[in-house]
């Protein structure tokens, strides 16, 4: 899983720097986007197996670009983890039905994090992309 190409896509500073230190101290290959534009721009230049994902973006939010990821045939094979601050009843449910893979609170456990992260490739290697 070392050098697995993951980008982040937060638009809150503090939140995008602790996930790409922690990801990127894993060996992972980190890119970041603050918007859907950015993270659209990211990828055409790259093509990570995961897509940290904030649901609460200026603009375009999270749910409405990971719909457009899921389907361009180019993109649909990335994982897309769902991650938000203000978790609220049906708002797993609302992600996985715009095709999230994944679906994590913040803040974020330092300690459990790139475990998680890990586990998302993994079963993406393996041919299954969803993690409880």
């Amino acid at each position: 899983m070392v050098g697995e190409i993951i980008l982040i896509v937060e638009d809150n500073p503090i939140n995008l720097k602790l996930a790409k230190v922690l990801l990127s101290a894993e060996g992972y290959e980190v890119h970041v986007a603050i918007n859907a534009a950015e993270a659209l721009q990211v990828l055409t230049s790259c093509h990570p197996a995961l897509i940290l994902m904030d649901l609460q973006l200026p603009g375009k939010n999270g749910l409405d670009l990971t719909r457009e990821l899921k389907s361009d045939p180019n993109c649909k094979d990335i994982v897309i983890v769902a991650r938000t601050a203000y978790a609220m009843k049906g708002d797993e449910a609302k992600a996985k039905a715009a095709g999230c893979d994944g679906y994590m609170t913040k803040p974020i456990s330092v300690a459990t994090f790139p475990g998680q992260i890990a586990d998302y490739i993994k079963k993406k290697t393996q041919g299954h992309t969803t993690v409880g």
